[in-house]
C-alpha cells in the first residue's frame, strides 16, 4: 500500500466528509446554492448522508480495497451528478465547485485501483 494513496484517501475523505456534515447541518454556504439549483430540500438529508457514507467508505479503502473503490465510484457518480445539476441550472460561474470535490475523488480512485 502506497503512502501517497493513504494520504490522498484521508485528505479526500476529510474534504468530502466536511461537505456532507455541512449539508446535514444545513450550513448556509451549502444550502443557498442548492436552493438556486432547484434541489428539493427533502433530498438534502439523503445527499448529505451519501457524502458522509462515501467519506467513511474511502477511509475503509486501505483496509478493505473493494469498499474504498466502491465508495470512490459512488462519489464520482455523485459529484458528476452535481456538475450536471449546476450546468442545468445555468450557474456557470459556480460549476468549478463540484469539480473541486470530483478531482480528489478521481485521484483517490486511481490510486486505489493501482494499489
Amino acid at each position: 500500500m502506497s503512502t501517497t494513496y493513504v494520504i490522498a484517501t484521508v485528505i479526500t475523505a476529510a474534504w468530502v466528509g466536511f461537505s456532507g456534515f455541512s449539508l446535514l447541518r444545513r450550513a448556509d454556504f451549502v444550502t443557498q446554492p442548492l436552493i438556486e439549483y432547484g434541489v428539493p430540500q427533502s433530498w438534502w438529508p439523503l445527499l448529505g448522508a451519501a457524502k458522509a457514507a462515501g467519506a467513511v467508505g474511502l477511509l475503509a479503502g486501505p483496509a478493505v480495497p473493494a469498499i474504498g473503490i466502491a465508495a470512490a465510484i459512488g462519489l464520482v457518480l455523485y459529484f458528476a451528478g452535481a456538475v450536471v445539476t449546476v450546468l442545468r441550472a445555468r450557474s456557470y460561474k459556480t460549476v468549478v465547485f463540484p469539480f473541486l470535490y470530483l478531482a480528489p475523488v478521481v485521484v483517490t480512485l486511481a490510486l486505489g485501483a493501482a494499489v
